[in-house]
Formats: structure tokens, sequence, C-alpha cells
């Protein structure tokens, strides 16, 4: 064991969540911040690329490759499950679509909590969801009624377009899915080509956007490669017992228990231990730590510190169903890269103009729809691709 540091706020994965609070809280020069990242630094030339996800997903290297159970409804199907190996977390190999939720969301997550402050807002009404996107952004088409200017997440429209997807966009109208100008304004019906997180062609990761500017804050430390083990708790004891008052438990998180450099090494948190790492990190670490399901927590000899039968469950994620399509007369990026001459034109491209293939995420064009007129807001959702390949990780289709 090496000796305990100390700091006032711990922050568990250095994703698209703990980079932004470790800006936020280290502005403070009176709060000394430890961020801690599983994975490694974020300086690989594919990350910044941004039709690099073609190489970070599925590569251990970046991608932490996950697979979840076999699914009866898929046929007794295992699915790879890419979550983020590095500093950046998901936001570093994702595909740079930068969307929000519909307000109709975030009307659910006000009723949930009975805090109108989770309302979309804007000048119609309650809620200061709006308002906070538009703090953090920086949009290309400058400030208005959905967008804001001089933030740190940069928002641009994608530099190539495709004929194939204006022909898709063309039919989408035909069956009733307008054009529209962009999303992100409450209500996503229609279809559109999806703004993107990067800056003059590259990949504008929220590392990029708030982590790498403010690396040398004297009061912020970040360890790389360093695997959390498990959360170090203390007794509650006298007003520590109201912020706790989620639960009965009498039990505080005071720190973390990591593996660094090949050593155990424990972190105290004089404030908070603050968990960002993900859907599925942020609950094993809790489990593993005795919080959560008794049951479940027995069968796998982990001595119970608190009862939560919700930590590690009800987690919902887009399920896409791929449908792929030869075509004739038409380029995509399968055309292009399987000659090695047009392939060199794509790299050439992009060096010299930061445009073209290389700039593309891997959906371009989208579209929403309701699959009930009776709903309140569209619940089906198309990423149209120019390419095709069996799964991310695998070459195009010849």
């Amino acid at each position: 064991m090496s000796p305990v540091a100390e700091f006032d706020y711990v922050i568990v994965g250095a994703g698209s969540a703990g980079c932004l609070l470790a800006n936020r809280l280290s502005a403070n020069p009176d709060h000394r911040v430890l961020l801690i990242e599983a994975g490694g630094k974020d300086n690989w030339f594919w990350i910044k690329v941004p039709v690099g996800y073609l190489y970070t997903i599925a590569n251990p290297r970046t991608d932490w490759c996950f697979t979840t159970e076999a699914d009866p409804g898929l046929a007794g199907r295992s699915i790879h499950y890419a979550r983020g190996r590095v500093i950046g977390g998901c936001s570093s190999i994702n595909a740079m679509i930068h969307m929000r939720g519909q307000a109709s969301d975030y009307d659910l997550w006000a009723q949930a909590t009975g805090d109108e402050r989770w309302l979309w807002g804007g000048p119609d009404g309650p809620g200061e969801t709006l308002t906070i996107y538009k703090e953090l952004e920086d949009y290309f088409g400058g400030a208005d009624e959905w967008h804001g200017v001089g933030g740190e997440i940069r928002v641009e429209r994608p530099r190539v377009r495709w004929k194939i997807l204006d022909a898709w966009q063309a039919a989408a109208a035909q069956v009733g899915i307008a054009p529209i100008d962009e999303f992100n304004r409450g209500d996503n019906a229609g279809s559109a080509y999806f703004h993107v997180n990067q800056r003059r062609g590259r990949r504008w990761s929220m590392a990029d956007a708030f982590l790498h500017p403010i690396a040398r804050r004297p009061n912020l430390t970040v360890y790389t490669q360093t695997q959390a083990l498990r959360l170090l708790m203390d007794d509650q004891v006298g007003a520590d017992q109201r912020r706790g008052a989620w639960t009965t438990a009498q039990r505080r998180a005071t720190g973390v228990r990591l593996l660094k450099d090949g050593e155990i090494v424990d972190v105290q948190a004089r404030r908070e231990v603050i968990l960002s790492a993900g859907a599925i990190g942020s609950p094993h670490l809790m489990q593993v730590s005795g919080l959560g399901p008794a049951g479940l927590l027995t069968e796998h000899h982990v001595p119970v510190a608190v009862d939560l039968p919700g930590v590690g469950e009800n987690l919902q994620d887009h399920l896409q169903l791929r449908t792929v399509y030869r075509i004739r007369g038409a380029q995509t990026v399968n055309t292009l890269y399987r000659n090695w001459i047009t392939r060199a034109g794509m790299g050439l491209q992009y060096l010299l103009m930061r445009s073209g293939p290389m700039t593309m995420p891997p959906s371009t064009l989208g579209a929403f729809a309701k699959s009930n007129p009776a709903l309140a807001s569209p619940d089906l959702e198309w990423h149209v691709q120019p390419l095709s390949l069996p799964k991310f990780g695998e070459p195009l289709h010849r």
C-alpha cells in the first residue's frame, strides 16, 4: 500500500461528464481535484481524425470491448458494446453526432423528480435545460433562439454531402418525413444532415472541450491507466446523514482504492467522491464496493454494505437494426476505398483542406418519425450511411 493522498474531489472516469466536472470544480483554486481514468491518453492519430472511429471502436487500445449476454430476442446473438477506454471516454471514439434529447424527454425527467429545472425551457416555458445547452455550445451558425456561442462544445455542419443521401432524403419526403433545417430544437420530427462535434475537420471530444485547455491548473491532478477497485466508506454521523437522505443507510463514500502503476493506492476525498465512469463502469464500481442488490452481491461473495436493488438495473440503449443495400450509379465510401488511388486522394483532401470522406461521422444523415400518429413526439430514428461493413472493427464491404 502506498501512502494515502487527499483531495477535495475525487472524480472516477474521464469521459464526457468527468472532463466537464474536472473543469468546473478545479476553476476554484481552493479545490484540489483528482480525475481518474482507467484508459490511456487520447493523443493517438485515429482518435483525432473523424473517420478514425473505424479503428478505435472494437480496438482494445481505446474500447473496453464489452459484449452483451446472448439475447433470445436477437436469435441468441451477443453484441459488441463499445465503451471508451481513453481520456474523453466515448466522446473520443463515438459518432461525433451532436444530438440533444427532445423536449418531451426532459418533461419526463421533471415529472419523475418533481424538479421543474429539468424542463426544456426557452422563451415559452419554465426550465433550464435549453439555457444550459446554449451556455455550453459554440455553434457554427452564431447565437440564436436555439444555439449559443463561446461555450466549450464546438458544433459544426458536416464537411461532406453525398448525392445518395440527398436522394434518400427526397424519398423520405415522399412518405411524409419532411426535410428540416436541423435537429435539436426540441422536436426532431423530419430529416436533416447531423451536426457534428468537430473543429475544423477534427474530432472535438469532451476532453478537447473541457480538459486539455485547463490541464496545467496546479490544483488538478489526472491519473491515467489507473483502475478504481472499490469505494472506501465510513459510517455517516450527524449532518452527513442528511446528505445521504436518498437512502436509509448510514454509510458515506470517503475515497477510492486504486490500482496505479502496479500498486494499490488509497485516495481520500474531503468533500465528495463523484462517479462518472459511465453506464457500465459506475454501477459496476458500486456493486464491487457492496452497494447494490443484496442477492446478486452475495452470489458473487461481495460483502453487502447497502442493499440497493436498483444499482445495475434498467439499462436502456438504442438497438440499431442495420439494413445494407447493394447500389449502382452512385458514389459511396466503399467505392472510394477499394481503389488505392482514390484512397490516396481522400487522404490528400483531408491533409490539405480538412474536408472529404475522412471528416465523415459514421452516420451523416438522420431522420425521426412517429411509429403511431398519436404519440407526443417521434420514437423512431434513422441513421443513413453512405458505407457498409459487417460491423465496426472489420473492413468495408468490397
